[in-house]
């Protein structure tokens, strides 16, 4: 559950049943959800329930203009503390909200519920009494129902959010697997290494230490002035080191070296994708994302192989080749890791680079776009949702599979680790389970359930662990 206060208007029933506690009486309209999931909801108030074991967590964004009340928490728990049903049971939202440990009064909470990242399919509003208020939600088949509610108190909104899983280890994957698939990576990866890689380095004096060199580097990537640049962290300490490559997560943004990771005694390498150097003011990136590099996700989707993410997927393996080319390389200990965007570039490498020897994913983005032609939800960037300002042209179509997350997770052979929470509404939890089930390689998932999109202190120490585990690294400090 996530708290987040924000100013703007409060929303309005668009139910079309007024303001009733009882949502299954009034039928859906919206031929979407009719063709989705099927709901039973009801809004009761309780006298008694017991709380959960685990603790919610807690997000707050304070809007310009508008202070937000640290005191005030508006929270939703689930009757099963770990948030797990089976089609068909009944999940109950427990939602509450105090100011100063005492109930608020008077106010109005808005209500909705609907599948995951889906178009709500009931809306309410109802108080909250101090006992709390009641919310129950079902499927009938594998997916999440999410309820979200919120209020505003002081000209700030907040908002929390739940969401009850079904059998979500049961849902499949939408996005078919196009012909020569390989075949078409092969020839790419092919093409790029007739470029020499033109390996620059600048070593950084103020961010290297005693124990650790930093570099800002580029190589090129797939043909002449295309290059990748990052961050790359070496220890200082004469001898060979395993590797670990991160990729990045969407965006245009600086970025930063590890140099706890190479304190451990491991060669570090962040990169980012859009072939800028990745050292300079935070305002030549805000200016690219806003103009140049807006929306980049959909640049050329329509030719296979002119797409924005060709040149991206390609240079995760030049990465791969600049790292094999390091002097304090050991030569054989790679892992890759990445969240997001990153989540998807880490199963490009671990498919298309043999040398990779295992992956961390959180939550994987470009994940299953046809999902939405089948009544579900997608990942970022939601390509064929009803939202989006993508026509669904014939050669998009044909484009789409060829670079979604879903057919890269088919093919994975090496170990993986995968992390992502519930609440997760840019990779809803679906599409992260799509990726995950269609993985037949040996693989581990550690939940946070009531996160976000964003990995929690304990999701990123166990990949950390973990990939350091595979490398035969050991960590003293990771902080």
């Amino acid at each position: 559950m996530a708290v987040i206060p924000r100013t703007g208007k409060r929303q309005v029933d668009e139910s079309g049943c007024g303001p009733v506690l009882y949502f299954h009486g009034c039928p859906t309209r919206d031929p979407t959800i009719m063709r989705h999931q099927y709901f039973a909801a009801v809004i009761s108030s309780v006298f008694a329930l017991a709380s959960p074991a685990d603790a919610q967590a807690h997000s707050v964004q304070a809007p310009a203009g508008a202070a937000p009340d640290s005191s005030v928490h508006l929270d939703i728990t689930l009757d099963h503390p770990d948030w797990r049903y089976h089609p068909g049971d009944s999940a109950r939202f427990h939602v509450t909200l105090s100011r100063g440990g005492r109930p608020v009064s008077g106010a109005k909470v808005q209500l909705a519920l609907g599948a995951d990242r889906m178009p709500p399919m009931r809306r309410d509003s109802a108080g909250v009494p101090a006992s709390g208020l009641t919310v129950s939600g079902t499927i009938h088949e594998p997916g999440f129902v999410r309820l979200i509610a919120s209020v505003v108190l002081g000209g700030v909104r907040y908002e929390a959010r739940g969401t009850a899983a079904f059998d979500p280890e049961q849902i499949v994957a939408s996005t078919p697997m196009p012909d020569g698939f390989m075949e078409f990576w092969r020839a790419a990866i092919a093409h790029a290494r007739e470029m020499p890689l033109d390996v620059r380095m600048t070593r950084l004096a103020s961010r290297s230490t005693p124990e650790v060199d930093v570099y800002h580097i580029s190589f090129q990537n797939d043909r002449a002035g295309s290059r990748i640049y990052g961050m790359l962290s070496v220890p200082t300490k004469p001898g060979k080191y395993p590797a670990i490559l991160t990729v990045p997560g969407a965006g245009v943004r600086p970025y930063f070296p590890r140099v706890e990771l190479a304190r451990n005694g491991v060669i570090h390498l962040a990169i980012g994708i859009h072939g800028i150097p990745v050292d300079r003011d935070s305002l030549l990136y805000n200016e690219l994302r806003a103009t140049a590099l807006k929306d980049y996700w959909a640049y050329r989707l329509e030719d296979r192989d002119n797409y924005y993410y060709k040149r991206v997927y390609v240079g995760v393996v030049r990465a791969g080749d600049f790292i094999f080319s390091l002097p304090k390389f050991d030569g054989s200990h790679y892992a890759v890791e990445g969240g997001s965007q990153g989540g998807a570039l880490s199963l490009v490498a671990g498919v298309l680079d043999p040398r990779v020897k295992a992956i961390a994913v959180s939550h994987p983005a470009m994940s299953d776009q046809f999902a939405w032609l089948h009544g579900h939800t997608s990942g970022w960037p939601f390509m064929l949702s009803d939202t989006a300002h993508l026509v669904a042209k014939k050669e998009k179509m044909e484009t789409i599979p060829f670079y979604d997350a879903v057919n890269f997770a088919r093919l994975l052979t090496i170990p993986s680790l995968f992390t992502w929470g519930f609440n997760d509404t840019t990779v809803p939890p679906t599409a992260s389970y799509a990726v995950y089930n269609s993985v037949t390689a040996p693989k581990e998932l550690d939940i946070a359930k009531e996160a976000g999109h964003a990995r929690t202190p304990e999701q990123k120490d166990r990949v950390d662990r973990w990939l350091l585990d595979r490398l035969g690294a050991r960590a003293s400090t990771l902080r």
